[in-house]
């Protein structure tokens, strides 16, 4: 639900963006072990981290990435 929310947002703020693993939760049962991930161009990634902070998902960022 997470990724559709995100995907949404990015969506609304014209901002491309590419889900990988979609798929992969099909193949490990739904266990979660591949979770999916949400991809941005370089050049929208500081546009897509403040989108997220500011609907209050910033949580949600990789540490590596804020």
């Amino acid at each position: 639900m997470l990724i559709s929310a995100v995907g949404a947002l990015l969506d609304g703020a014209g901002l491309g963006h590419f889900v990988l693993d979609r798929n992969m939760s099909v193949l490990d049962g739904s266990l979660g072990i591949l979770p999916c991930r949400i991809m941005v161009a370089d050049d929208d990634v500081e546009p897509a981290k403040r989108m997220l902070r500011d609907a209050g998902l910033g949580h949600e960022l990789r540490p590596d990435v804020t």
